[in-house]
């Protein structure tokens, strides 16, 4: 037997962008009873109108679920938004600049020139992590601001549930964490999209990063094996004495790109790296070096202790551009997709094959909200090219 019901239902979502369903004031207009037959039921017909009630609130929170898996309730309508550290500042800064009820650390010099100068003066809020340690986030600064929230930004850490829930508790305010690691940049960007009611202007930012990502894994893809890439070591310390190691977090885009060759037993999670001696930098002899800005590439050419190694005596080493932030990460942020275009250009430009310059000036107008002439783009890579 089968029950057949004519008519249609209308079901009216409220105006939130969850998708929250809101079923109010329905009138029933008319309903014929259906009668019953000796086998079977006859065909009769049931509209119902669903009215939307003018008068109703729409909600005012709705839950969110950060990449914790944790659900926390969140405003609708985020205008003031507070940040867990630099990393965290520098994709938020992308997103929604106005937002942005503080920063975690002070612009550096460099950024004067490309930085609004609005943002300069906002309150420093301090970072919650720092390195492996605890930070110096100022929740009171924070409590003072009219936050709505605080983001956190990055790789997933040890006992971070933990940390999310005391904060939140300590600042009265919802946290959420939200993962970003070279892969996820993209996702992160729609995750934040959809938190901060900015699909589109996230979806832009999305796109670009999706674009840059694969265009590295296809450049990395055409090379084919370790014995195609780049043996490679990334410097830092103003003596020259510590390195990315291979399978950190500051070394995705080197993993990627090159034969990383900082193999260590405990890579490091700070952006220092992990600290050798210049005997083991000799034992793995890379063909090129890339130094950190304040690194040691303005006096190494000069220094005999490293003449016998082979990225100096054959002048193959560079220095990572430096503004507004280092492209290569420190801290391991979003302008690291800057560093894929310029470290896949250097090492690669046959296969890589982009126009730095046309690429930067696209970056910094997406994530800097700024244009970039020739002139200071030239300044930026003048230690990049490696020494005249």
């Amino acid at each position: 037997m089968k029950k057949l019901i004519k008519g249609k239902i209308e079901h009216y979502k409220s105006a939130t962008r969850r998708g929250f369903l809101k079923v109010i004031g329905i009138t029933i207009v008319s309903a014929v009873l259906l009668s019953t037959t000796a086998g079977c039921f006859a065909d009769k017909t049931i509209t119902v109108t669903i009215t939307k009630n003018p008068n109703a609130e729409e909600p005012t929170s709705f839950v969110f679920t950060d990449s914790l898996g944790r659900d926390v309730e969140v405003p609708t309508d985020i205008t003031k938004v507070a940040m867990s550290g630099p990393l965290t500042q520098i994709v938020l800064f992308a997103l929604c600049p106005d937002k942005l009820v503080g920063l975690a650390s002070r612009f550096d010099s460099s950024a004067e020139q490309f930085i609004d100068s609005k943002y300069y003066n906002l309150p420093v809020l301090g970072q919650f992590y720092a390195g492996s340690g605890s930070g110096d986030l100022n929740r009171e600064v924070i409590a003072n601001s009219g936050a709505q929230l605080l983001i956190d930004v990055g790789e997933i850490k040890a006992n971070m549930i933990i940390d999310m829930d005391t904060l939140q508790s300590q600042l009265s305010i919802p946290v959420v964490h939200i993962d970003a690691y070279t892969t996820t940049m993209a996702n992160c960007y729609r995750m934040l999209g959809e938190l901060l009611n900015m699909p589109d202007e996230a979806d832009v930012l999305a796109k670009y990063c999706d674009r840059i990502y694969g265009n590295t894994i296809s450049i990395a893809n055409r090379l084919g094996t370790n014995n195609s890439k780049a043996n490679l070591l990334y410097i830092t310390g103003p003596d020259g004495l510590n390195v990315i190691a291979k399978n950190s977090y500051h070394a995705e885009i080197l993993d990627i790109l090159s034969n990383n060759l900082a193999i260590v037993s405990n890579p490091s999670s700070s952006g220092n790296g992990n600290s050798v001696d210049l005997e083991q930098i000799m034992i793995w002899d890379p063909e090129i070096i890339i130094f950190a800005p304040g690194s040691i590439y303005s006096t190494v050419g000069s220094n005999s202790d490293w003449a016998a190694i082979t990225a100096i005596k054959n002048g193959n080493y560079y220095e990572v551009p430096f503004g507004p932030y280092n492209w290569m990460g420190s801290p391991p942020s979003v302008q690291r997709y800057l560093g894929m275009i310029w470290m896949s250009q250097l090492l690669y430009p046959n296969t890589a094959q982009y126009n730095v310059y046309n690429e930067v000036q696209e970056y910094f107008q997406l994530f800097y909200h700024c244009d970039i002439t020739k002139a200071q783009y030239d300044a930026l890579v003048a230690n990049s090219l490696g020494k005249k």
